[in-house]
């Protein structure tokens, strides 16, 4: 076995077990009321002076709107969201749900007017549509790429043995690395244009903080996840295997082995070939 061969294919599994803890916490990230849990999010708007103080009797209004049920901040995490008041923390979230999208307006509307249905603008309706996309995409980006993480961990001492084998693993590592980098791709421009559109109302006095706990799990997933896929390449493409049988690399050690201790020691093959030469009758001898 080459010992460059088997380094490199020991790095590839260190960086999928080093890329699964970040998009472990990524998935649970933000799921339900846990004091580290709900740190690690991709967003949070928080609405606890909604109405800005240029308003007359603006305080009165915020103690109003917060006393009808709207919460003083919403997280936002992979599965679902999750709402406190300052002070006292995080309070309630939501039951997680597949291919989950945070509808800031659906929510608000929720918790301040049961029943009640607003007529957005044509420009609010295409912004929701493409957050509904985005969202939905990261979703399945990031769970499928976690999946194949763990595989390709476990796969990927196979790789030593044969550079075909390298190369269907290297298939499997691209995509992996497509799938976790556009979703952490996504979830930055999300969180990005969220944090723009939200706070661009000016008669809202809303205010945006992407969760940096989240952004930076999801890159230091994507980067190990990249060098994987890096190291994979090379396997597949250089690193030859060491085909050698097995006994002559045990009879090359061994005359290693033995020039290092100060004697040189030919292998025992050498050996056996020499003597049968002695010991054949030369061809002078048999004519006389």
């Amino acid at each position: 076995m080459a010992p460059h061969r088997r380094n490199t294919t020991i790095a590839t599994s260190v960086f999928y077990l080093l890329s699964l803890p970040f998009l472990i916490l990524v998935c649970i990230g933000n799921t339900h009321i846990n004091s580290t849990l709900n740190t690690i999010y991709f967003f949070k708007l928080d609405v606890s002076n909604i109405i800005p103080i240029s308003v007359v009797n603006s305080n009165l209004l915020n103690s109003v709107a917060r006393s009808l049920g709207l919460h003083d901040f919403y997280t936002v995490g992979l599965w679902n969201y999750c709402s406190g008041y300052l002070g006292e923390g995080v309070t309630e979230c939501s039951e997680p749900e597949s291919f989950y999208w945070f509808n800031p307006v659906r929510v608000l509307v929720s918790e301040l007017l049961a029943g009640a249905t607003i007529a957005l603008p044509s420009q609010v309706t295409t912004i929701l549509n493409l957050l509904r996309i985005g969202s939905q995409v990261m979703f399945g980006f990031f769970l499928t790429g976690t999946v194949l993480n763990f595989v390709l961990m476990l796969l990927s001492p196979l790789a030593i043995y044969t550079r075909w084998f390298s190369l269907a693993l290297s298939i499997l590592s691209l995509i992996s690395a497509i799938l976790v980098t556009v979703a952490a791709v996504v979830a930055t421009v999300i969180s990005v244009a969220a944090k723009i559109a939200l706070t661009a109302q000016d008669e809202l006095n809303l205010r945006a903080d992407i969760g940096i706990k989240m952004f930076v799990f999801m890159w230091l997933a994507a980067v190990f996840t990249v060098l994987a896929f890096i190291l994979h390449s090379a396997l597949g493409c250089c690193c030859k295997p060491d085909r050698t049988p097995k006994a002559e690399r045990r009879e090359m050690a061994e005359a290693s082995g033995s020039q290092k201790g100060g004697k040189y020691s030919l292998p025992s093959f050498v050996k056996r070939r020499r003597r049968g030469q002695a010991h054949s009758p030369s061809p002078l001898s048999s004519e006389g």
